[in-house]
């Protein structure tokens, strides 16, 4: 392939960082970067003019779908490099089955989201939150001091990872250092693969049972949906805390909510169904959540490693080597 014309397609509010000016001048360099201005849509009259000349495709968040339509306006595409996750809904089915190679930065955007389940697990494990709440609505210590000789701390606690994912997997390898116990449940691995991760495997009800601090990580698939419901949660210790940051759906929100109520749990919860929850919703007000609005995933210079990893794909692909985050349409139906 001669010089091979690379065209981008993104929302740039909502990709900033992700393609700063040294990787596109990178680009440059591995082919004809056709025009630094992404595409937002395929139907314009800069779309007609740059498709015919692209054989390199650049996705992102926000990018308009490429289907059937922009196969036959791009007749000599050969590759869609995705800079984020998920191409479900971005990438239809015609790609794949055109033979057209696809790849995703998912690997990339786990970094981040691991980061802040550790973080989260940590805060949790030493009550963060709560002694922040008392210390400033009391402008003393006297709550503070009785709480430290509560039993809490991260020494000896036990974490269950719900989901041996890309991110569940950091997240267990970053636990490493800590002395915490560690059991997983994902009914994908056996004993030994669990072990052999780091973890003990368990059964979903043992998790949620023995769990200080529940951390979500599983995909959401029909067969998840609402997987933590009212039971799950009527299992989980006085005082422990669920931590979400894999999707919304994945709990039964109506539940949850229900079982905060009470006090008896805490929650971090990143994401929610819907996406922002109404207005009156309790996940805004109850004093045992801390509600963050989906930034565990890669914000601000964070996304900069979804367009390293898209180009790093890019150049495996002309080299003739093969890709490392190569998507077929089999892995679509397993994918988030």
């Amino acid at each position: 392939m001669s010089r091979p014309g690379i065209v981008l397609a993104m929302q740039p509010d909502r990709t900033e960082h992700v393609l700063p000016d040294r990787l596109l001048d990178r680009l440059d360099t591995l082919g004809r970067l056709l025009d630094r201005e992404p595409l937002q849509t395929f139907d314009d009259k800069r779309a007609r003019r740059l498709l015919p000349e692209t054989d390199i495709l650049i996705t992102g968040w926000g990018a308009p779908y490429v289907g059937r339509d922009v196969l036959s306006a791009a007749a000599s595409l050969k590759i869609v490099a995705h800079a984020a996750g998920t191409v479900k809904g971005i990438v239809g089915d015609e790609v794949f089955e055109a033979g057209i190679a696809v790849s995703h930065a998912a690997e990339a955007n786990s970094v981040p989201v691991a980061e802040f389940a550790l973080a989260a697990i940590l805060f949790a494990g030493k009550q963060v939150f709560r002694f922040r709440d008392y210390y400033s609505a009391d402008r003393n210590r006297d709550r503070t001091y009785a709480m430290q000789r509560l039993a809490i701390g991260n020494y000896g606690r036990t974490v269950g990872i719900v989901g041996a994912s890309r991110i569940g997997r950091r997240v267990i390898e970053l636990l490493k250092p800590f002395d915490f116990k560690v059991l997983l449940f994902d009914p994908t691995l056996g004993v030994a693969d669990c072990a052999a991760i780091g973890a003990e495997k368990v059964d979903l009800d043992t998790l949620m049972r023995s769990a200080d601090i529940v951390s979500l990580h599983a995909p959401s698939l029909p067969s998840t949906r609402h997987m933590i419901d009212a039971q799950k949660l009527s299992l989980m210790k006085d005082g422990a805390t669920l931590i979400n940051t894999a999707r919304g759906a994945i709990v039964d929100e109506a539940a949850l909510l229900s079982t905060l109520s009470t006090g008896r749990i805490d929650a971090i919860i990143d994401v929610t169904d819907p996406e922002i929850p109404d207005p009156p919703s309790a996940f805004y007000d109850l004093p045992n959540v801390f509600l963050t609005p989906h930034i565990a995933g890669a914000v601000g210079l964070e996304r900069t490693r979804l367009g390293e990893m898209a180009i790093d794909e890019i150049e495996r692909f002309l080299k003739g080597e093969p890709l490392r985050y190569g998507i077929t349409l089999t892995d679509l139906a397993r994918m988030a």
